[in-house]
């Protein structure tokens, strides 16, 4: 199996008014530490998408095996990136691992465990499951890119998690909830 990894890490963070990318946790940005969670996991590619503050954030992937793509439309929200990343795997990836970086849990153990359920079920995505529902990180295959590629505006892919019903693996993640969106995120979770 051929997975790349896709870091969503293009927008400016508004509700929390400045860039969560940068944030500290343990002492590593949550960029960074989303970096080395998927550079640590059996992923063949790589890729960060990036558009507010590109710059920076670049910084904090210094030394890593990751390829940064940068999305000009991040203003028009998360949909954008989402396309920007899928277009930028070229045609060599069975499946795309989408995921952000502002989700304080994530581990190189989850993202292969995603993996191994996709590698089961290849026609399948493979989700997070948490808060009762399915979420990022998730894998969808090849098969799902034109969906992918359609999505727009600030809706992301969990609507097609969502959709599949019953027709996805899902992987228990206990704290995958715990993300950082508000100033009292930050407080509770880093």
């Amino acid at each position: 199996m051929n997975v790349t990894a896709v870091i969503l890490a293009a927008g400016s963070s508004s509700r929390l008014g400045s860039p969560k990318q940068l944030l500290r946790c343990e002492g590593t940005s949550l960029l960074r530490r989303a970096a080395l969670a998927a550079c640590g996991s059996r992923a063949g590619e790589i890729i960060t998408v990036l558009g507010h503050d590109a710059p920076a954030m670049m910084n904090e992937l210094e030394g890593l095996r990751v390829r940064t793509v940068e999305n000009s439309l991040w203003r028009e929200g998360i949909g954008s990136s989402i396309r920007r990343a899928v277009s930028a795997t070229g045609g060599g990836c069975d499946g795309v691992l989408l995921m952000l970086c502002d989700q304080t849990k994530l581990t190189a153990a989850h993202l292969d465990a995603l993996i191994d359920a996709f590698a089961r079920r290849p026609d399948l995505p493979a989700a997070s499951a948490y808060a009762g529902s399915p979420g990022v990180p998730a894998l969808f295959p090849r098969k799902m890119f034109g969906e992918l590629l359609a999505l727009t505006g600030d809706s992301g892919a969990k609507r097609l998690l969502v959709a599949c019903g019953k027709d996805l693996s899902l992987i228990p993640w206990p704290g995958g909830e715990y993300d950082v969106d508000t100033a009292q995120d930050v407080s509770s979770h880093l």
